[in-house]
């Protein structure tokens, strides 16, 4: 073949991959987490609270320097979720058991949160702990709305189990209307779960109201459920079902009921595991039908977060989440739970 033939047909090769590479789809991938932060306290008293032992006279010796350095754990644990896939991590992450607005405030100073400009949504709520829901976020990645908290009024006076409220946060993800629901249900301190089946209906009547009003606002429902995802608050109480194609349009999506299955889980006890925490999408994140139409934002994957320094690895509590403090020794550890992530994607145009 001559040089002339071979130039015109390596030309020819050349143009037709441009144009099959123009014609390629091209998307955008973002991360939303949950992360119970256990006791995230800091070491003053606050008024009406029961957070006497994270005070430098309590059980657990609570001082500036475990406190710097817890606040130094989670701000790690945060920046890193979701960097499996994005360099920039989540675009929110929401967190329970956090004290108040300073501790948060605190928690965003730290360099790999304050490197990303990271801003929180809080309200003070009601537990006899102290112990709040907040929504970490990257104003780069998800815009802020609108807040709305809501305590449900139950006739016990006892506010350790309250539901510690509903943080509702609207906003824009994608350029899309996202409404997220970050909650902390009631313990398990009691025997029974009605309060926790009662909280989750209660953020099943928050969705429906605001379909009302905005029907095309699209889920996100974060939390410590202190349930599986087989349990009867998942799904009853917030309609959540397994696989994708059974999901109507008052349901939600809960990816965890196959993790639960298998075995895996983001708290240990006695030796099981337990998957409490868990993020539940609307059927409109979802492709129902198995097309991959990624035209609007829709969900593509899920993890629980792992990594080595987040275990237990020697001891009695081996294997088990590396916690702050455990059997009256503080263990310079994270949290009791592991945290969650899931991943949504949407074409660029």
């Amino acid at each position: 073949m001559g040089k002339s033939i071979r130039a015109i047909v390596l030309l020819f090769v050349l143009s037709s991959a441009l144009t099959l590479y123009a014609k390629e789809k091209q998307y955008r991938m973002y991360a939303v987490g949950f992360y119970n932060l256990e006791n995230l306290f800091d070491t003053c008293h606050d008024e009406g609270k029961r957070d006497y032992d994270f005070l430098p006279t309590g059980s657990y010796r609570w001082n500036g320097l475990k406190y710097s350095h817890k606040l130094r754990n989670m701000a790690r644990v945060l920046s890193e979720m979701g960097t499996d896939r994005l360099p920039k991590g989540c675009a929110f992450i929401g967190v329970s058991e956090v004290e108040n607005a300073k501790v948060l405030t605190d928690l965003c100073a730290q360099e790999p949160l304050a490197k990303r400009n990271m801003r929180f949504v809080h309200f003070e709520g009601v537990d006899q702990r102290g112990v709040d829901c907040a929504l970490l976020y990257n104003p780069s990645l998800f815009t802020v709305d609108t807040v709305r908290t809501k305590l449900y009024p139950y006739v016990d006076a006892d506010t350790t189990f309250f539901t510690r409220g509903f943080l509702t946060v609207h906003g824009k993800l994608a350029d899309e209307d996202v409404c997220v629901i970050v909650t902390h249900l009631p313990s398990r301190l009691r025997p029974g779960d009605e309060k926790r089946v009662s909280g989750a209906e209660q953020i099943t009547a928050i969705i429906a109201d605001i379909r009302k009003q905005s029907p095309d606002t699209k889920f996100f429902v974060m939390g410590d459920m202190n349930d599986d995802p087989t349990d009867r608050s998942m799904r009853e109480g917030l309609r959540g079902k397994e696989k994708i194609e059974d999901v109507g349009s008052t349901d939600l999506y809960n990816p965890w009921i196959s993790v639960i299955k298998s075995g895996k889980g983001t708290l240990r006890y006695d030796g099981q595991w337990n998957l409490f925490d868990q993020i539940l999408m609307s059927q409109n994140l979802l492709n129902r039908k198995k097309t991959n139409d990624f035209s609007t934002l829709k969900y593509f994957r899920h993890q629980i977060f792992s990594r080595d320094y987040l275990f237990q690895t020697e001891g009695k509590y081996k294997g088990n989440p590396k916690r702050t403090h455990a059997g009256g020794q503080w263990l310079d550890g994270y949290a009791d739970h592991l945290p969650v992530v899931v991943y949504t994607v949407k074409e660029v145009k």
